[in-house]
Formats: C-alpha cells, structure tokens, sequence
C-alpha cells in the first residue's frame, strides 16, 4: 500500500439510489476496505447535485486531513485543469479579453501584474520530431470564489486571466499545464523513468479480487500526474523500474509520484503508481 494515511471514502449519488440500495453499497465499501490499513476510516454518504450531508464532509476533511501549513513566500506553482476563451464571436478587437486558465495553486501566491510561465505550453512537431515551447504571459486578472481577488494562495479552484491569444487556450488545450514564474517550474519530460509500485488488485475490475500482473515490454499505460494525462509505451524494463516514451509531453518535479493505468478490457484500470525518477536520452 501507499503511505497515504489521512483518508476520507465518499460514497455520492445516493439521491439516485433508494435507501436499500444506498446502505448496500455502504456495506461493499466496508467490505472493500476490510483488511487495508482504511478499513475504520469514516464513509461519508452524501448527494452533491442536492448538497446533502456536504456539511459532515467538511466536518470529517477539517478533522482527519489537517491543513497543511503554507508558506508566501514559496515559488508558486499552479496545476492547469481547463483553458477557455470567454469572448463571443463578433466581438471588437478592442473588447477582446485574453485567454484564461482555471485550476489549483498548490504552493507559494499569484497576484494581478506577474509574469508567468506555461510548461509544457505549445506541442508541435519539428524535423519529423515532437517538440514542446512554453508560453510567457502575464496575470490580469483572477478570481477564486466568483470574487476578483489581487492575490491568491493555495486552497480552492482559481481562475486567472492573461495576455493569451485566447486561441491559444480555446478547448482546454493548455489542461495538465503548470504555470509559475520563469525559469521556476520543473522540467518538462518526453520520456519518464519510474520506480514502480503496484498494487496487488485491480481498482474497478469485474472480477472481485482481480491480482494484478506484472508490467510487460512494449505495453501501452496510461499515466497521470498533477492535471496531467499521457500516454506511456514501456520501452525499457527492470526490478522495479520502467522507462517509457510519452505521447504528450508533462511538466513534473523529480519525485512527483505518476498513477499507472493499464488496460483492462475495454478499459483504462489503476493499478499502481510510480515515482519520477532523474533521467536524461543518450545523445
């Protein structure tokens, strides 16, 4: 197991279900968890569409996951989850506003007038070869909380407006970006390293119980890190270790850890997770 100790197990949607089937499902949580080092954690049920029990939610998350203490001064670090253009078609160009990211700072404070750095920003292909350009741009504008705010730290969904052309961030196009100031952000990878952690079943499987198998050459995962998704194919494998290509490149510190999906069925199925590793091509 991981060494996530501080966990809550949501079970939503119980508006959809009546209450027998609602407590069933609550008993094959508890009966997922029996054995796991979770087995007594609190299951919160809740309805989110009709804010049923959200308020015994945020009393179980203020209680078993402490918030963390933060530090301003840090370097701040943004997780980009969706990048849209807010103009309507026809208006003046001197009335168009830039394009905007909406998402989470998990480190350090933003505030209106900063330059910022997209990673990996623009993903083109040069000289038969994909390649990968950040954007620079600066912060107009943010608002967290349907407020406009002149600065911002972690905690809560933000959104900031920029100087973008907004076609360039129409479409989510910059979602599993990561935005800081210049030359702060970590390294963008084309191609992971991996100290692997598997579990020993199948997350979501059919079959109850589902072990899961050893990695194999040449096999398609899906990998996930921050707002990040991609796709790696396991080019090199040893005890413990992979290294995989990717199809889109990913902005990540060395350390950050990487959810495994593999697939199973007709379906992407977690089945681990994995540790970034300091890597570098041979020429």
């Amino acid at each position: 197991m991981c060494d996530i100790k501080n966990v809550i197990v949501v079970q939503n949607k119980i508006d959809i279900v009546d209450e027998v089937a609602a407590k069933k499902n609550y008993e094959q949580i508890k009966n997922f968890l029996k054995g796991t080092p979770y087995e007594n954690v609190p299951i919160i049920p809740v309805s989110a569409v009709h804010n049923i029990n959200i308020n015994y939610l945020i009393e179980a998350i203020e209680k078993y996951i402490p918030t963390p203490q933060r530090n301003p001064t840090d370097m701040p670090m943004m997780l980009v989850a969706r990048s849209f253009d807010v103009n309507k078609p026809g208006t003046e160009p001197a009335k168009l506003k830039g394009g905007i990211l909406g998402g989470s700072l998990v480190r350090g404070t933003l505030k209106i007038g900063d330059k910022i750095e997209i990673r990996p920003g623009r993903i083109f292909e040069q000289k038969n070869k994909q390649v990968h350009k950040s954007y620079v741009t600066t912060v107009t504008s943010i608002v967290t909380g349907s407020k406009v705010v002149q600065s911002v730290g972690p905690g809560g969904s933000i959104a900031i407006l920029t100087t973008l052309d907004p076609a360039i961030v129409k479409a989510d196009k910059l979602t599993g970006c990561v935005v800081g100031h210049p030359d702060k952000l970590p390294p963008v990878w084309d191609v992971l390293k991996l100290d692997v952690h598997l579990l020993s079943r199948v997350v979501g499987s059919k079959e109850a119980n589902e072990a899961v198998e050893p990695l194999r050459k040449a096999e398609p995962l899906m990998l996930n890190t921050n707002s990040a998704t991609t796709v790696g194919i396991i080019r090199d494998l040893s005890k413990g270790e992979i290294i995989c290509p990717l199809k889109l490149p990913i902005c990540a510190a060395v350390g950050s850890r990487v959810t495994i999906s593999r697939r199973v069925g007709n379906r992407f199925r977690l089945i681990g997770y994995g540790i970034i590793m300091d890597y570098k091509e041979s020429e």
